[in-house]
């Protein structure tokens, strides 16, 4: 390290937010050159620390030391200004610009009163070459892939010269080629000075790149470690205050209940927002007992696929049936009332509404029965409840009373998760159902899908994570650009052979590489 003064020194930050502490009395150091990996599970207080290092909350105690400075960080242009860059789990990035408009945004080179387009582009161009991107600085944002996305946020922080970036999930929607590529420059990153902060639930890469890792638990700093001290199961014990043990999970669905199909999909053809086509001419099978799980890269029509199931995109071929049913024409309301649910891949803006509280989000499907619901007239204790018997069953930190918006990302998934269970669906779509999750609250979803699956519930899982589809999948559908390209045996496959499949090889292919 290039000096013992601390690039960043957080001393005794306290945040609380109604009903929750997400930080209590938080120490911390960053020195330039080092990957600090930052784990804990979810409602630890992670992301809340980087929200005030980055000047988007402000702490009710404690300091922030700037390069042996104190300093008030009240803005994320004040600390980008400083050197201080974020990269978000969702991209902020605007799909219609192109890469070097995403990237000089705000911070545009300029000839007198106008906009220098040209410097713009030989600035970006130099930046793509010094790191390796293989990126085209004219290419539109929305025609490039997730991995090459991420490069461009990256490009964002490296144009403004940062010395200190914060990358959230960063490895969340990537293949296991893109994670390997960007791991390697995290590393070179570093190697070049800059300091990093990596927030991870996936302790593998955090131990594989890191220099130190703090552990964080119930808003407070509790560990420091060196990666070559620990193994993955006791940073996941250090995340959690005791032994994690993954449950036994049922790998056998009952085999009388799977010959009977439940979600039928029938040359389905659905267009995107522009009026092209997302998803082209789709046909599966959904069986009672069964979990087909659906892998591809993000931006290859598994939202519109979804919501075309879901009923609020409109199919323009093909057919949807449920339980026998045709409802590719029938409402939202109607599918959920003929037994079709959904955990959306967007918990915040999809899955709940962050200004009610955990109690009103928890009874939205609901609110029109009996007993929540009496002559029009809503009764306030069965509501509540029924809320705290959910909270209770589904282990959220929360009170009935609690704003969603003050949950965390755990927090908020188990709640969605216990509102869409609460009405027995018979096929259950689970978009992400992990995205962010930690160790142990990754393994409780898991657990509880495939309880549900050996009750005879039909389940779609659409994940990016292919550890997860291989673990709980008895069938996998690779979709590239729109169309299933491959279906596969999670028991005969590997996450590089999916990876494969997802960036549009063919199953020749796989097995010319993989027979070598």
């Amino acid at each position: 390290m290039e000096t013992n003064i601390p690039l960043l020194q957080v001393r005794g930050i306290t945040k609380a937010f109604p009903g929750v502490l997400a930080n209590d009395h938080v120490d911390l150091t960053v020195f330039s050159g080092e990957i600090l990996g930052l784990v804990g599970e979810n409602g630890a207080g992670k992301t809340t620390l980087m929200r005030i290092i980055y000047g988007l909350e402000h702490p009710d105690a404690g300091e922030l030391f700037w390069k042996g400075s104190k300093v008030s960080i009240s803005s994320p242009q004040q600390a980008m200004r400083l050197g201080i860059g974020m990269v978000h789990q969702h991209f902020q990035l605007f799909p219609s610009l192109c890469v070097t408009e995403n990237v000089v945004l705000g911070n545009e080179p300029v000839f007198g009163p106008f906009f220098n387009r040209r410097q713009a582009y030989r600035k970006v161009a130099q930046l793509i070459e010094q790191f390796g991107f293989e990126l085209d600085p004219k290419a539109v944002v929305r025609a490039l892939s997730v991995g090459q996305q991420q490069k461009v946020e990256l490009l964002k922080a490296l144009y403004r010269r940062v010395e200190l970036l914060i990358l959230d999930e960063p490895t969340a929607v990537l293949t296991p080629q893109e994670v390997e590529s960007l791991l390697k420059l995290l590393q070179e990153l570093a190697a070049s000075g800059i300091a990093i902060i990596l927030i991870s639930h996936k302790l593998r890469e955090v131990l594989t790149v890191a220099s130190r890792v703090a552990v964080m638990r119930k808003g407070r700093v509790v560990a420091d470690v060196k990666p070559s001290d620990v193994t993955e199961a006791q940073l996941a014990t250090l995340m959690v205050g005791m032994e994690v043990q993954r449950g036994s999970l049922p790998q056998e669905p009952l085999q009388e209940k799977r010959d009977k199909p439940v979600l039928v999909v029938q040359g389905l053809t659905v267009l995107n927002d522009r009026g092209r086509p997302a998803v082209n001419n789709v046909t599966f099978e959904l069986r009672e007992g069964e979990i087909i799980g659906l892998a591809g890269v993000e931006g290859n029509g598994q939202q519109e696929l979804v919501e075309a199931l879901v009923g609020v995109r409109e199919a323009i071929t093909g057919k949807i049936l449920l339980n026998g049913k045709d409802i590719t024409r029938i409402s939202p309301s109607k599918r959920r009332r003929l037994g079709l649910a959904v955990i959306p891949g967007d918990r915040l803006k999809e899955g709940v509404v962050p200004s009610a509280t955990v109690a009103e989000n928890l009874i939205t499907v609901k609110y029109r029965q009996l007993p929540y619901n009496i002559a029009g007239i809503l009764r306030e204790r069965n509501i509540k409840e029924f809320a705290v018997s959910a909270i209770k069953e589904y282990h959220i930190i929360a009170e009935p009373k609690t704003a969603a918006r003050n949950l965390s990302g755990g927090n908020i998934q188990r709640l969605v998760i216990a509102r869409e269970l609460s009405t027995s669906p018979l096929v259950l779509i689970a978009v992400h159902p992990t995205r962010g999750l930690d160790v142990r609250s990754t393994m409780e979803v898991h657990e509880r899908l495939m309880n549900l699956r050996a009750r005879g519930m039909a389940i779609l899982v659409v994940s990016t994570d292919l550890d997860e589809l291989l673990e709980l999948s008895d069938r996998l559908l690779v979709i590239f650009r729109g169309t299933i390209v491959g279906e596969v045996s999670p028991r005969e496959t590997t996450p590089e052979e999916l990876g494969l499949l997802m960036l549009g090889g063919t199953r020749g292919q796989l097995e010319k590489k993989f027979d070598k």
